[in-house]
């Protein structure tokens, strides 16, 4: 069996910009972007409003890379932020700031989506992670897209962080989608059955003036128009460093995986995306406590059990990556709870949504 190729990351977190003594989301002004870029150059911008920041890591060659590089830039706005009496956060919402109360950042790009989206740009105050996976041939790229959709729920649901909306427990683990959903080409992407059709496609939405660039195709997983990677993009951002990067190490071994398997000269099943997204909802609704569908079955089956096998799929290519020890952490979240878990798991004891707060921002430095 041939060697399978350095399958490189790229990690990109959205933080939360906190006042320590109201709790709430706090513009920084550009002041905390402005001071990293002096260490970390284009690794950090401001994102659409003021109160968040957005770094990326480097190109990392493995896993352990990706782990050392988001520390450093956890480490580093948590200390810039310190400078403006600021503190830092992680969640996919912030339990209780309201958007209409958060200042926008003065950038032409960012008016010109508020100027064609309106509120629902403005309204769109929610936290993401975003995993950059290398592969060089497009080809083999949109092949691979096309089936780990069906991986999309599963991952997903490790990640739910977002089950408090403007004040208010929503009902969901993870909240983020629905806010983000109201965007135009948000959510699960097509099926494409070649390069040519997906290029054609996005060349289609630029002639029309629906977009003028293809980065603003925002799906769940896209093939990314500038880089030779595939973007996850549905993840809501992670309480701690070890939860990013077990999710992290789970989608480079998916990739790595279907990978494996067109060398074989085989594939995935590949199922409609009407199907994959009722796993998506009950994966935003019930977290890892609930049940998805096991379309080869066509049965209803634990979560936990699913994840299991999962495991069982992507074993003979951890090791290789040199995840094992990343992607074992899916079995302490799955015991003790993902971030939303935890955070209902405060707020049922304490009742108040600043205490909350206090434990987001007590879990974004926890293991670096």
């Amino acid at each position: 069996m041939r060697k399978l190729p350095v399958f490189t990351l790229g990690v990109e977190e959205e933080y939360q910009i906190i006042d320590p003594e109201t709790r709430d989301l706090r513009s920084h002004m550009s002041k905390i972007v402005d001071g990293a870029k002096i260490f970390l150059k284009e690794q950090v911008k401001a994102e659409m409003h003021q109160s968040v920041v957005e770094v990326g890591t480097n190109i990392c060659q493995n896993v352990a890379d990706a782990r050392k590089e988001v520390s450093f830039l956890r480490k580093k706005i948590v200390d810039l932020a310190a400078e403006q009496n600021l503190v830092v956060g992680a969640a996919g919402t912030h339990p209780f700031s309201k958007w209409q109360d958060q200042p926008i950042t003065d950038d032409p790009r960012y008016h010109m989506i508020i100027n064609e989206l309106q509120d629902t740009a403005r309204s769109n105050l929610i936290f993401g992670l975003h995993v950059h996976v290398g592969i060089e041939n497009r080809e083999i790229a949109l092949q691979i897209m096309n089936q780990a959709c069906y991986f999309l729920p599963h991952i997903y649901a490790l990640s739910t962080n977002s089950p408090f909306w403007e004040g208010r427990y929503t009902g969901f683990k993870a909240y983020r989608a629905h806010v983000f959903a109201k965007f135009p080409r948000t959510g699960l992407p097509e099926y494409f059955d070649s390069v040519q059709a997906y290029d054609n496609f996005l060349d289609t939405l630029v002639k029309t003036n629906c977009i003028d660039n293809p980065k603003k195709i925002w799906w769940d997983l896209r093939m990314h128009p500038f880089f030779s990677t595939i973007e996850f993009r549905i993840c809501d951002m992670c309480l701690t460093v070890d939860e990013t990067i077990c999710i992290v190490a789970l989608i480079q071994a998916v990739v790595a995986k279907l990978y494996k398997m067109y060398l074989m000269n085989t594939s995935f099943n590949i199922y409609r995306i009407a199907l994959i997204r009722e796993n998506k909802f009950r994966a935003a609704r019930y977290g890892t406590e609930g049940l998805m569908i096991d379309f080869g079955q066509k049965k209803e089956v634990e979560y936990k059990a699913l994840m299991l096998e999962l495991l069982e799929f992507i074993d003979d290519v951890v090791d290789e990556l040199g995840s094992r020890d990343d992607i074992n952490y899916i079995h302490k979240i799955l015991a003790d709870g993902t971030g939303a878990d935890r955070q209902l798991k405060v707020f049922h004891e304490k009742q108040d949504l600043k205490n909350v707060v206090d434990f987001i921002v007590g879990e974004f430095t926890k293991g670096l």
